[in-house]
């Protein structure tokens, strides 16, 4: 039987940024089986036989999904779903099965599982899943980049910043907001300049929409 790459859980992994595929399956002839369709296509591909060994690998950091069957030795691919939840793990699932049922699949679906294959799978359809898993895997790692800026930047403000901020989106004009911070105009002028500079907003409703995602609530104010 021709072996198949093992992991090794404490190795470090580098920055490649190349998609990753992992497989959980206790059968060795669908690890092998996927393994080389992963490969064909030129993406990487890491095969473990239990959901332990998969959670011990340290993951590349790339757009990833997990290949995951439902029956596992002594396990429950679907209660390992919870699981892997539970520890973080964010990437897209599709699960396989010889004994899916329409109960199970929507449960698996219902879990937040992307795709659901019986066993045999077409090679194509399975390409094509793990296809569009990865595209959405890339888009959430955007979407959480785009984040950590965005809150970086809010913690480069000072005190007074932040609150020059909070009072721009909440619509108040520069001489409220004098008012409001008993500041002058032109002091209130240069903080939101400086707002605007560290939040990297050129124009007011990118800033308001950023304070949106940091969940910036102008609601607080008192009467101007």
């Amino acid at each position: 039987m021709v072996s198949e790459p093992h992991p090794v859980s404490n190795r470090r992994v580098g920055e490649s940024k190349t998609p990753v595929v992992y497989v959980i399956d206790d059968d060795e002839s669908i690890r092998f089986v996927l393994n080389g369709l992963v490969r064909s296509v030129g993406l990487q591909v890491e095969t473990f036989e239990s959901p332990k060994e998969f959670l011990a690998f340290p993951k590349y950091d790339a757009p990833s999904c997990l290949i995951l069957d439902v029956r596992l030795r002594g396990e429950s691919g679907l209660e390992f779903q919870e699981e892997a939840i539970r520890c973080g793990v964010r990437m897209p699932i599709l699960f396989m099965t010889a004994h899916g049922d329409i109960e199970m699949t929507v449960k698996a679906m219902k879990a937040g599982a992307l795709d659901f294959f019986p066993k045999p799978f077409r090679d194509q359809d399975m390409l094509d899943a793990i296809a569009h898993a990865l595209r959405r895997d890339a888009q959430r790692i955007a979407s959480e980049e785009a984040m950590a800026t965005v809150r970086a930047s809010y913690e480069s403000l000072t005190p007074r910043e932040r609150e020059v901020l909070k009072l721009v989106v909440a619509g108040l004009l520069n001489k409220q907001i004098a008012y409001e911070m008993n500041l002058s105009e032109i002091t209130v002028k240069i903080h939101r300049g400086q707002v605007m500079k560290k939040m990297a907003s050129r124009t007011l409703p990118d800033l308001v929409r950023k304070a949106e995602a940091l969940k910036i609530d102008p609601d607080r104010l008192g009467s101007v």
